[in-house]
């Protein structure tokens, strides 16, 4: 009776899985040797996990991922797509998030550069990093709305609290001078601040021709380039064929 009423009391502290946890014990005669700091534990475990999973389920929703289940463990390290896998695994553990520095992902279209922008995005999230992916279109048309709704300050704000940003379809088409200064300005944010996957088909020189203004062109590039880790992926294999996507 007074078990129950433990397990009453915990549901009502929204200790859910501590008490599922305890019932399981009760229920276990296998426990029955182990001290009670180590059954207790084990209850505290049970409930921690729970919310970490919780947590990162939510970080990962509010990334907004393009793959939500891509993960380090499923990237493909086919010999033709030249990928270090030593790097890729320090790369998981979220270091560089730590030490304030950033990825390119650079490759062919269809190569697999948005899957593994993502797959690092959700290692960030296990690790409790608030992510964010957007594509590059899609920031330039959401920083023209907040300029003329008024909100534009608020968004430069919410970019730069985030932990990990990951621009995909990075400088693939010509932007004008005022995108130019609206990325320079996400850029200079970040800059030594937090980090950002770029994730683009080109290398820094064909950026640098996309941007137009060689002077803001200069600026956005040395605060990009030499802070960051390059990733080229090769192969003539489409990964959109071999995942099945269309």
């Amino acid at each position: 009776m007074l078990n129950e009423q433990t397990i009453e009391k915990l549901m009502d502290l929204h200790l859910r899985d501590m008490a599922k946890a305890f019932r399981t014990q009760m229920q276990d005669n296998t426990l029955k040797d182990m001290s009670f700091e180590d059954r207790f534990g084990l209850l505290v475990d049970a409930q921690w996990a729970q919310r970490k999973s919780n947590r990162i389920a939510i970080l990962k929703k509010k990334a907004a991922f393009k793959f939500p289940h891509a993960c380090m463990e499923d990237v493909d390290y086919s010999a033709n797509r030249k990928l270090n896998r030593e790097l890729l695994l320090e790369l998981s553990q979220c270091k560089y998030i730590r030490d304030k520095r950033n990825i390119l992902i650079m490759g062919a279209a269809g190569s697999g550069k948005t899957y593994l922008s993502n797959a690092l995005g959700v290692a960030a999230c296990r690790q409790l990093y608030k992510v964010k992916y957007i594509r590059m279109p899609e920031l330039l048309v959401d920083m023209n709305i907040a300029r003329g709704d008024g909100s534009y300050k608020n968004l430069m704000v919410s970019y730069k609290k985030l932990h990990l940003l990951i621009l995909d379809e990075w400088m693939h088409q010509p932007i004008s001078e005022t995108q130019a200064g609206d990325v320079f300005e996400i850029v200079e944010s970040r800059y030594q601040e937090s980090s950002t996957i770029f994730v683009a088909q080109s290398e820094p020189a064909g950026w640098h021709r996309q941007i137009g203004n060689g002077v803001i062109a200069d600026a956005i590039l040395d605060r990009i380039v030499y802070n960051s880790y390059e990733i080229m992926l090769g192969g003539e294999v489409n990964m959109r064929e071999c995942m099945g996507l269309r």
